[in-house]
């Protein structure tokens, strides 16, 4: 089924249930009214909502409505934990390629990991507020996992029995933030504002074969200001899948219904060899691009993003249809966002 939280002026919103088309929609109400309730009671509660879902695919459930994006905050508004890996070693090792430096082995074998601002996450069209263009803006096109409890000491089978939705992220970062924060030894935080994720959340189950052992093995479309400038696919190269990110966390306490945990920036490796490689399935953040220029030239030549730019971050399932819904974003000023 495939679930999305409308505005309606409170601070968890109210949870839809969306056609698997996306074009139809029906308030839970009458099962749930948010989105954790239904983590928290999920073998009570899912079973009614694909109720829901079956009808409204069908054509026949009575009050449904015309679904619209625009009026979506995130699946889940505000969460218990925002949990960031980085799955995808390949981008690791071009940042640190392009700042010549090795990467460690433990990198291969234990997961890089952040905890972000769950507090206060954005819907998937709402605008990006920065306080600055020279802050280095740069979107992030992720997948994020949304889990039931998952008990401390989990093995990576275990916890993807935890998984309970799926959606995409758009994970905002101010690069030119991130080293002062890094060399304090602490870890990102003003350089990672709020996140932004997809309209809808969808069970495993929607997701058919393209979900295989904790990976999903579908292409993540990036689109900056009408380019499209990633193509990038999720499934293969993703060194640590959801199961072992999740049981990563699990290593020394519990994780509870309502946690999010993201993938990191997906990436793919580039073919050929030195200067004359090429990435033709582009990238899912500027920084990487940047990482591959100063590598093949001695600097970067494409800026962060501006204030004005577009984002829009899709991921379409074999057949052409949209899954989650797209996250649709403009970069704003504070005080200029509609």
């Amino acid at each position: 089924m495939k679930l999305a939280t409308y505005k309606d002026g409170s601070r968890d919103g109210q949870l839809v249930v969306v056609s698997r088309d996306l074009s139809q929609a029906h308030y839970a109400t009458g099962i749930a009214s948010r989105m954790q309730q239904v983590l928290d009671d999920w073998t009570f509660m899912a079973p009614q909502l694909q109720d829901l879902y079956q009808q409204l695919n069908a054509g026949k459930a009575p009050h449904a409505f015309a679904f619209n994006p625009e009026q979506c905050m995130a699946p889940l508004p505000r969460a218990y934990q925002w949990a960031d890996g980085s799955a995808y070693l390949n981008h690791v090792e071009l940042v640190r390629k392009a700042r010549n430096s090795e990467v460690p082995a433990t990198f291969y074998t234990d997961p890089l990991m952040y905890q972000g601002g769950a507090d206060d996450f954005i819907g998937p069209c709402d605008d990006v507020v920065v306080p600055s263009e020279a802050m280095g803006i740069d979107f992030e096109a992720e997948i994020a996992v949304v889990t039931g409890d998952v008990p401390m000491g989990s093995t990576p089978a275990q916890a993807l029995q935890g998984i309970r939705l799926v959606m995409l992220a758009n994970d905002v970062s101010l690069r030119n933030l991130i080293p002062a924060e890094l060399a304090k030894g602490f870890g990102f935080f003003q350089s990672k504002p709020a996140t932004a994720f997809s309209p809808v959340a969808v069970t495993l189950d929607e997701l058919g074969n393209a979900w295989d052992a904790g990976r999903l093995h579908l292409t993540l479309q990036s689109i900056w200001n009408g380019r499209k400038v990633g193509m990038c696919d999720a499934g293969p190269e993703m060194t640590f899948h959801f199961g072992e990110l999740i049981a990563h966390i699990c290593k020394t306490r519990n994780v509870r219904a309502g946690s999010i945990v993201g993938s990191g920036t997906v990436s793919n490796k580039g073919v050929g060899e030195g200067s004359a490689m090429q990435w033709p399935k582009g990238y899912s953040c500027i920084a990487e691009k940047r990482c591959i220029e100063t590598i093949q030239t001695g600097q970067p030549v494409t800026d962060f993003m501006k204030f004005g730019d577009t984002i829009r971050i899709e991921m379409k399932d074999r057949d052409g249809q949209s899954i989650f819904g797209a996250i649709d974003q403009t970069i704003v000023a504070p005080g200029t966002a509609e």
